[in-house]
């Protein structure tokens, strides 16, 4: 089966032989009550990595969304929402809405909704909370991060990134948004799972030195549940040294793929969304079934992402570091056959109706 369906975009798997050995996969205990080992380590690599003053280590980005905003409302904020926000970091806006926080969603990228609704919250004696992703899958290209950054400092606000997509593809070294715009300081927010590019299963907080240790004080999940296990913060450790060593190499060869894709998809004659980012999402036809075009391309061998775009099923290809020129050109044949196969169907179904067969 050629695996067009995982989103560990530089290939990185760390099994378990590379990971060493362990006394105990879990303390049994809260992080509040002790750091499982390589945990500060790991916190301190993460903050230089993306260009932060501070970190700490989460499960996931559901338990530090969920805290993060729990924070942040201490104080007389109000939350605005970039439209293409991924809903994990949502639910944690969402959270903080229904105890009372005010909320409100703006356009995706659209920049002068925001600084109107940042200066309406300051009317009110609240402080602008811009919550973006540092970048969408399938978007064709990065929501404007500096423009949202100088907003929140002018505003006395702050911008909360989910970096998870980004963190380990772009910026200096894989660091992230943070990097890749030149953006930093006290009003800057990231949280990211490690879980794509780095292919470890945490996540990460990266502020400044007194969020975190505020953060660290407040957090619900530093004491109510398990911290990130043992394998995962050696998962996460070795995915920094290979970074170091080979980031830049698995970088350009990831590019080459995509670039590789989406050439071999206009030979083909198949239309895809615009974007360069390694999740590459079909432009389908309105008579095109994705749910049957999925299930072909799997009998046939390949596995991609079904998903929804509004009432119409379509299906995204993720290109990975680990796929071989020869992968994603069979992938592409398979794709164009099932395409035809498909357009073949709805062509005898409409000769059948015309005819009345």
């Amino acid at each position: 089966m050629l695996d067009f369906a995982n989103a560990l975009y530089l290939g990185l798997r760390h099994p378990s032989t590379a990971l060493g050995e362990w006394d105990a996969l879990t303390l049994g205990r809260p992080a509040a009550s002790g750091e499982p080992p390589g945990a500060a380590q790991l916190a301190a690599a993460l903050a230089l990595l993306c260009g932060c003053e501070a970190a700490t280590l989460l499960p996931s980005t559901l338990h530090l969304f969920c805290d993060l905003f729990e924070l942040m409302a201490q104080t007389p904020v109000a939350i605005l929402v970039d439209g293409a926000s991924y809903p994990i970091a949502r639910i944690g806006a969402e959270r903080a809405a229904a105890k009372g926080t005010p909320l409100t969603v703006f356009g995706h990228g659209d920049v002068g909704a925001a600084r109107r609704l940042a200066q309406a919250a300051r009317r009110q004696g609240r402080r602008p909370l811009i919550l973006a992703d540092g970048y969408s899958p399938g978007a064709a290209q990065a929501p404007p991060l500096a423009a949202y950054a100088a907003l929140a400092r002018e505003a006395g606000g702050w911008l909360v990134l989910d970096d998870t997509q980004v963190i380990g593809l772009f910026g200096s070294g894989g660091g992230g948004s943070l990097r890749r715009h030149g953006i930093k300081g006290p009003h800057v927010v990231v949280g990211s799972s490690l879980s794509k590019a780095f292919g470890a299963p945490l996540a990460v907080l990266c502020a400044s030195a007194d969020l975190v240790r505020r953060f660290g004080q407040s957090s619900q999940a530093r004491v109510h549940s398990s911290p990130p296990s043992v394998a995962s913060i050696r998962a996460a450790l070795a995915a920094l040294r290979i970074n170091r060593a080979h980031g830049d190499q698995l970088r350009r060869r990831l590019w080459c793929r995509v670039a590789q894709w989406r050439a071999g998809a206009a030979r083909h004659g198949i239309g895809l969304r615009a974007s360069a980012f390694p999740v590459q999402t079909l432009a389908l036809g309105r008579n095109t079934d994705g749910v049957a075009l999925h299930a072909c391309l799997r009998s046939a061998g390949v596995d991609a992402v079904l998903q929804r775009a509004g009432t119409q099923a379509t299906l995204s290809f993720i290109v990975t570091a680990r796929h071989a020129p020869d992968d994603i050109e069979r992938a592409l044949v398979l794709l164009a056959a099932c395409l035809r196969a498909q357009a073949g169907s709805v062509a005898d179904t409409r000769r059948e109706y015309e005819y009345g067969i």
